[in-house]
C-alpha cells in the first residue's frame, strides 16, 4: 500500500475525530448555567486559542511568534475566515432555529466544491458531486420539520448562518493551496484571538458562572482548539470538497450525543435524513477506496 494512500487514511481519521469532537457542543451547552449569547462564543474562542498557543509554545517553543510571521496574509485571512466560523454559529443561534443554522452550514460542501472546481481547477467527480447533492438533502430531511423563517429577525439569522459555510469554504480553498508550504495551524490560534476580541464588548457585563466557564474552557481545549487543528492536518491529504462532506459528520453525531447525554429522543425524520448523509458520505469514501486500487 502506498504511502500517499495510508497518509489518506490518517487523515480521514482525522476529520472523523475533529467531526465527533465538533458534535459536542451541544450536550455540552445543556449543562450551562447562565453563560448565553456573545459571551459563549468569547469564553469558547478564547479558549480555543489558549488551547493552540499551548501546541506552538510546546512544538516551536521560542519559534511561536516566527511561525505566525511565516504564514504572512495567507494566515491572517483563514484566522478571519476561522473567527468568522466561531462567530457566526452562535451569533445566528440568537436570531434563528438551530435547524435554520444547520441547513444553511449543510452548503458548505457544495460551496467547497464550487471553489475547488473554479479556483484550484480541481476535477470534481460526478460521483462527488452526487454525494454533495444527497447529503444536502438529507440535511434538509433531518431538519425540515423545524425550518422556519417567520419575521425579518429570521431572514438575519440565516444570512448570519451563511458566513459559516462561505467562510469554511474560502478556508479550505486557502488551506489547500498553501497547507503543504506553510504550516496554518496558528492560523486556528488567530481565529480564536479575532473572535473573541470581536466578542468581549458584546459579552459584557459577564454573567457565566464558574461552572460554565469550566464548560466553555473544556469546549475551546477539545471541541474547537483540538478538532480544528486536526482539520488543517487531514486537509494536506484530503481534496477539500471531501473535507468538507466528512465535517457533515458533526451535525449527524450532535442529535446523538443530546440523546445519550441530554435525554432528548431524535424524531424518525432526524434519524432517516442522518442515514441519507450517513451513506452519502461512506459511499464517496468507499468509490475513492476502490478508485486507488483499481
Amino acid at each position: 500500500m502506498s504511502q500517499g494512500w495510508s497518509r489518506r487514511k490518517q487523515a480521514i481519521l482525522l476529520m472523523i475525530a475533529a467531526a465527533t469532537l465538533w458534535s459536542t457542543a451541544g450536550v455540552a451547552s445543556r449543562h450551562l448555567q447562565s453563560a448565553a449569547g456573545f459571551e459563549i462564543v468569547f469564553w469558547r474562542s478564547l479558549f480555543a486559542g489558549i488551547f493552540v498557543a499551548g501546541l506552538m509554545l510546546h512544538q516551536y517553543g521560542r519559534g511561536f511568534a516566527s511561525r505566525l510571521k511565516l504564514m504572512g496574509s495567507t494566515g491572517a485571512v483563514s484566522g478571519l475566515m476561522w473567527a468568522i466560523m466561531y462567530s457566526c454559529f452562535m451569533t445566528a443561534l440568537t436570531l434563528t432555529t438551530v435547524a435554520n443554522t444547520s441547513v444553511m452550514e449543510s452548503l458548505a460542501p457544495l460551496l467547497t466544491a464550487l471553489l475547488s472546481w473554479l479556483v484550484l481547477k480541481e476535477r470534481i467527480p460526478v460521483a462527488s458531486w452526487i454525494a454533495i447533492a444527497l447529503a444536502g438533502c438529507g440535511m434538509g430531511w433531518m431538519f425540515a420539520g423545524n425550518l422556519s423563517v417567520t419575521d425579518s429577525r429570521g431572514v438575519l439569522g440565516m444570512l448570519v448562518a451563511l458566513g459559516i459555510p462561505l467562510a469554511s469554504s474560502v478556508n479550505m480553498i486557502l488551506l489547500k493551496r498553501r497547507s503543504h508550504t506553510v504550516d496554518l495551524i496558528p492560523a486556528v490560534f488567530l481565529g480564536g484571538t479575532f473572535s473573541a476580541l470581536a466578542m468581549l464588548p458584546l459579552s459584557l457585563p459577564f454573567q457565566a458562572s464558574m461552572q460554565d466557564v469550566l464548560i466553555l474552557g473544556a469546549l475551546g481545549f477539545f471541541q474547537l482548539g483540538l478538532p480544528c487543528s486536526l482539520m488543517v492536518k487531514a486537509s494536506a491529504h484530503l481534496k477539500a470538497h471531501e473535507v468538507a462532506l466528512l465535517a457533515l459528520l458533526e451535525v449527524l453525531l450532535a442529535p446523538l450525543w443530546a440523546w445519550l447525554g441530554a435525554g432528548e429522543v431524535p424524531a424518525t425524520a432526524t434519524l432517516a435524513g442522518g442515514a441519507l448523509v450517513l451513506a452519502a458520505l461512506v459511499g464517496n469514501e468507499i468509490r475513492t477506496l476502490r478508485q486507488k486500487h483499481t
